[in-house]
């Protein structure tokens, strides 16, 4: 017997925001699982902490029985139960989404299974596992820290209400995670070479009302091009679907359907994929390029969020005219 899983909206679209996932699979009692991941694009992170993918051998979430945790663009290697049942859930936070991924499982018996994958070869970062702690580059790992470290914890989600089935841990491969080292990039549109420090993992702060008034303008879009150019950033051109909050941008009237150029400073961060449309908070550089810097307040765009932002436009900003 065999079948197959996948993130909701695959392959059509990115998976949602804030959703929690769980499918348990059982075996008949002399049988093991082979899980074997396809296409593969969950949100990078170091840990894994923000949209992740566990896999646990038994029916239930436990982290003493976790055979992998993983992120990033690169596919787990096959994983194997120990017994005959084996838990894969997905979580995905409140902020950037991805395509998802696709998996296909076969029971078998256990001389057919695949043996146990190889370890890990560092200094590849990949999959999080019980008992270490994945290491970032180039930012070495705080002093202390001893192999029994479990690591920053994952948010929590909801369990899936299963019985567990006791059985030995399997290892598995790790599946490389996509790392942003911090490194200086120059501001596009500046006059002068000022250097913005890119930051591993994309944060922002505040919220769609607190970050209105201190932008330079503000639009929602969809991406139709991502560069991802060396040495002075990126840049993105995006089709404007409607600006809130102009500032100083060329854009025609009305602007619905205008291509509008950004500046990326630091390559990955904000993070936009192609196709995706977006709320967009961005910054003027000093020649009056329009910018989003790494902390510029972008999240994915939904229509229920029009009437916010089309009230948030007709508010006078304090200290403004």
């Amino acid at each position: 017997p065999q079948g197959g899983l996948k993130t909701p909206n695959w392959p059509e679209e990115n998976y949602p925001a804030g959703i929690s996932c769980s499918w348990h699979i059982v075996a008949p009692k002399d049988q093991v699982i082979e899980l074997t991941f396809g296409k593969f694009d969950v949100e990078p992170d170091t840990y894994c902490r923000y949209d992740y993918v566990a896999v646990f051998d038994g029916g239930e979430t436990d982290d003493s029985r976790r055979l992998g945790k993983f992120c990033g663009e690169a596919p787990p290697g096959p994983i194997v139960s120990a017994g005959n049942e084996l838990l894969v859930q997905f979580v995905s936070d409140l902020s950037v989404t991805a395509d998802g991924f696709s998996a296909s499982y076969a029971m078998k018996s256990r001389s057919e299974a695949a043996g146990p994958a190889p370890e890990p070869k560092l200094p590849p970062a990949g999959g999080i596992f019980p008992g270490t702690k994945p290491k970032p580059k180039p930012v070495p790992p705080p002093p202390g820290k001893g192999p029994k470290d479990p690591g920053p914890t994952a948010k929590a989600a909801p369990e899936p209400p299963s019985a567990a089935v006791p059985g030995k841990r399997v290892p598995v491969a790790a599946a490389a995670t996509s790392v942003v080292p911090a490194q200086p990039r120059l501001s596009l549109g500046s006059s002068l070479a000022v250097a913005t420090e890119c930051p591993q993992r994309c944060r922002r702060t505040g919220t769609m009302q607190s970050n209105f008034c201190a932008s330079d303008f503000v639009v929602t879009g969809t991406v139709k091009t991502v560069s991802r150019e060396a040495g002075a950033g990126a840049w993105a051109v995006l089709s404007v679907l409607q600006a809130y909050k102009a500032g100083g941008l060329s854009l025609p009237q009305p602007a619905k359907g205008a291509a509008l150029r950004l500046g990326l400073p630091c390559r990955h961060c904000p993070g936009l994929k192609k196709g995706s449309s977006y709320v967009l908070m961005g910054r003027l550089g000093a020649a009056g390029a329009p910018l989003l810097p790494p902390e510029a307040f972008v999240v994915p765009f939904r229509p229920q969020q029009h009437q916010i932002l089309s009230s948030l436009s007709k508010r006078p900003c304090r200290g403004q005219p």
